[in-house]
């Protein structure tokens, strides 16, 4: 085989693709501004003849306050939330990310979701502290101010709930927003100190192959993670989209593994214990396993599918008129970067390639776009992601084929909605 000729034509074809891909997106929004601006030119003459000063132009505006918040005209972004927990463990609870009403990649501090087993600790920063022990050569302690002195590394990625997408498990799709269903699932650019150096100065002993990281919530939640994942591109996060870790999302410190079950990124993170084997806490027995048909279930299923979901339009939106849109939405990996979206208006018979928003990073939210003219009739919008592992996001059949009915956990299959002659917008199973 004639590599250099192979990889040549590869590249090629990836060029051809995206020039193919931005000569249509020109050609959307040409015609797009052509429309807009027919629209604007009527607008402007209908209101050049008695157009007024409005109200807001006659008057101060308010001063400026010392940290900001939204525009109380976007009070209706807000996170949905469900404490079914509370009942029995006061302070259970998760809250999600209105997907549907976000644009770009990195969610809001505000909006992030919220996971918690036993609500959220008010932890005094200067008491607190992180341990690291068991089979260490010298166990060593950390307070904020000493980790602050390590040098730090950025990078953005996501967390997301192993039970996130969950709801979809049900027999009857449920006629909520895609945040409602999707939004266990966020994305912040993490500051902090990679674990790797702190395991090395308190030197891996011979044996050591898995740690137990636990948080000092109430819960003691606590998980075991592999000792190669904690060396790799493990973080010890102290600030969150430039700001210190807000405090329900692990202040003043957190444990942070990219691609992986969310609360294994272990929140309020006060203990690192080293093992020769994991430690089989409550919360990775009593969770998180794939109970499959024959009786087992999977455990250690830690890195997260390729994902997507079309944000836009979703359940809630509804197309007022016939035309063009944009059909927008979200993909992301557990194994890596995002190579390719695939968007589908008819259910799946036929794929169009999404253009990608870069820049793409690795175990991260891609935005994905794609022009899409709408003529009136019943629609059934998919999207379908692809890694650069080429792991390609499965159909609701073959995932759910694997495991027992309602199996709720790792849920990564496509997602449909429904596009009503009238404009409206469904949850549908396909």
């Amino acid at each position: 085989m004639n590599t250099k000729r192979t990889s040549q034509e590869l590249v090629a074809k990836r060029e051809a693709a995206v020039t193919l891909a931005n000569a249509k997106r020109r050609r959307f929004l040409t015609r797009s501004a052509s429309v807009a601006g027919t629209l604007a030119a009527g607008g402007m003459a209908a209101n050049a003849a008695a157009q007024e000063v409005p109200p807001w132009m006659k008057t101060m505006g308010t001063p400026m306050r010392a940290y900001g918040t939204p525009s109380k005209f976007e009070e209706s972004v807000r996170r949905p939330s469900a404490s079914g927990y509370a009942k029995v463990t006061p302070g259970a609870g998760a809250s999600r990310t209105p997907h549907q009403s976000l644009e770009g990649t990195i969610t809001p501090s505000g909006l992030h979701f919220e996971r918690h087993h036993n609500g959220v600790p008010d932890i005094d920063p200067a008491k607190h502290e992180l341990l690291i022990h068991g089979m260490v050569n010298r166990p060593l302690v950390f307070n904020l101010e000493a980790l602050s002195r390590y040098p730090m590394i950025s990078r953005v990625h996501f967390v997301e709930c192993a039970g996130n997408s969950g709801a979809n498990a049900q027999a009857k799709p449920l006629q909520v927003t895609a945040g409602a269903i999707h939004g266990l699932a966020s994305v912040s650019e993490w500051t902090g100190v990679p674990l790797s150096l702190l395991l090395n100065e308190a030197g891996i002993a011979s044996g050591a192959s898995w740690i137990l990281a636990e948080g000092a919530d109430a819960a003691a939640m606590s998980r075991s993670v592999p000792l190669a994942k904690a060396m790799d591109d493990a973080m010890v996060a102290l600030y969150q989209n430039g700001e210190r870790v807000r405090p329900e999302q692990g202040y003043p410190m957190r444990l942070l593994l990219p691609g992986w079950e969310g609360n294994m990124s272990v929140k309020w993170l006060r203990r690192i214990k080293l093992t020769d084997g994991p430690t089989h806490t409550k919360d990775e027995t009593s969770k998180y396993s794939d109970l499959q048909p024959d009786g087992k279930a999977r455990q250690f299923t830690f890195e997260l599918g390729v994902k997507s979901i079309i944000t836009f339009p979703s359940f809630g939106h509804k197309l007022d008129r016939h035309g063009l849109y944009e059909i927008s939405g979200i993909a992301w990996s557990g194994a890596g970067r995002i190579a390719k979206v695939e968007v589908s208006a008819d259910g799946g018979a036929s794929w169009r390639d999404a253009q990608l928003q870069g820049p793409i990073y690795s175990k991260s939210f891609t935005r994905f776009r794609l022009p899409w003219e709408w003529n009136g009739t019943a629609a059934t919008l998919q999207s379908r992601a692809i890694d650069e592992k080429g792991n390609v996001q499965p159909t609701r059949t073959a995932f759910t084929s694997q495991y027992v009915p309602g199996m709720n956990y790792h849920n990564h299959y496509i997602q449909t909605w429904g596009v009503a002659a009238d404009g409206s917008i469904s949850n549908v199973h396909a």
